[in-house]
């Protein structure tokens, strides 16, 4: 299923319906923010709705969990077993991704995953940029200044240089829609078949050994799921052209960190930027930080930011009060 298709629908609210009461249980030291920009977002829509943060958010506030109708969750917030609250409608995740959430088994109702403005364009952005950076050689410049005219590191044209896409959902297309116009030849890749304006699409396992095989820069931006898990191993790293510079700010598991060091350090991959990984924060000690050919960001590619989010939030309340599909639904058999 697309993840922007508008897929599921909770059920109608019906007779004797009532004001929907929503908990907040995000990180919080967050909730000032979420509640000022919720609040707005409601009164702009005209929706009559109760906010209540969790305890854990405001201390000193209370709760039934009984009569919550949806749930404002993050994985690093304090809800995690859904069982008490029995009239929950909907949990809308303030986060894009939702491994954390998909497989808990009290989990019942629909879930829907965080899709915004200032998601996709943080994602295109920080992509852009490191794509950018690979494409001019900045770093050689920047750091290589020893006294030398290095007339021979001018830059290939955009148009010469091939981008791989990896995962082309709502992210990935944004970032394809902000590199196109720069004028670089973009390759995408999906589990299953896609056509994207602009991208030369491939899917399956043959088509990612072809996307490796061409581009000169690949992004990864997959979700985790037991599909994705290490999906870019030592054979996979193999089939890239020589030299491939990578940038992955998908999810941590979608690389062998050994298969990527050992490829750094035989030369077949030039450099990688990682933006997530399968422990956060890294912890000091992981070779990451201190490998020559890896850039480390702490997670920083897409963040959700309340301002932007809290109008999403409003049209899915909304929906799940008019008994309407909801936008950005999970597909639990699928992971995202």
């Amino acid at each position: 299923m697309s993840d922007t298709a508008e897929a599921g629908s909770a059920p109608p609210p019906g007779k004797g319906s009532h004001e929907p009461t929503l908990l907040y249980a995000g990180p919080p030291d967050e909730w000032p923010r979420w509640q000022k920009a919720l609040e707005r977002a409601f009164a702009a829509r005209g929706l009559e709705a109760r906010l209540v943060p969790h305890p854990a958010a405001a201390p000193g506030t209370t709760f039934s969990p009984g009569k919550i109708d949806v749930i404002l969750y993050a994985p690093t917030g304090p809800v995690s077993d859904f069982s008490p609250f029995s009239r929950l409608r909907a949990v809308f995740s303030l986060w894009a991704g939702v491994e954390r959430i998909v497989t808990n088994p009290t989990l019942e109702v629909p879930l829907t995953r965080m899709v915004d403005t200032g998601l996709r364009q943080g994602m295109a952005e920080y992509v852009t940029g490191h794509v950018l950076r690979y494409h001019l050689d900045i770093d050689s410049h920047i750091l290589g200044q020893d006294g030398v005219w290095h007339h021979e590191r001018v830059p290939p044209l955009a148009r010469d240089r091939q981008v791989a896409i990896l995962g082309m959902g709502v992210l990935g297309q944004a970032v394809a829609e902000m590199l196109r116009p720069i004028g670089f030849r973009l390759l995408g890749w999906s589990r299953r078949p896609k056509r994207i304006e602009g991208v030369a699409m491939h899917h399956g396992p043959a088509g990612l050994a072809a996307v490796l095989g061409a581009a000169d820069i690949a992004v990864a931006l997959l979700p985790a799921t037991p599909e994705t898990d290490n999906l870019l191993d030592a054979s996979r790293l193999a089939l890239a052209r020589p030299g491939l510079r990578l940038v992955n700010a998908g999810r941590g598991n979608l690389i062998d960190e050994e298969a990527l060091l050992a490829a750094l350090d035989e030369g077949r991959i030039g450099h990688a930027t990682l933006d997530v990984f399968r422990t956060e924060p890294l912890p000091p000690d992981h070779p990451f930080w201190h490998h020559p050919r890896i850039t480390v960001t702490p997670h920083v590619a897409a963040e959700t930011r309340p301002e932007t989010a809290a109008p999403v939030v409003a049209d899915n309340l909304a929906r799940l009060i008019a008994g309407r599909p909801l936008l950005h639904l999970v597909d639990r058999a699928a992971g995202y």
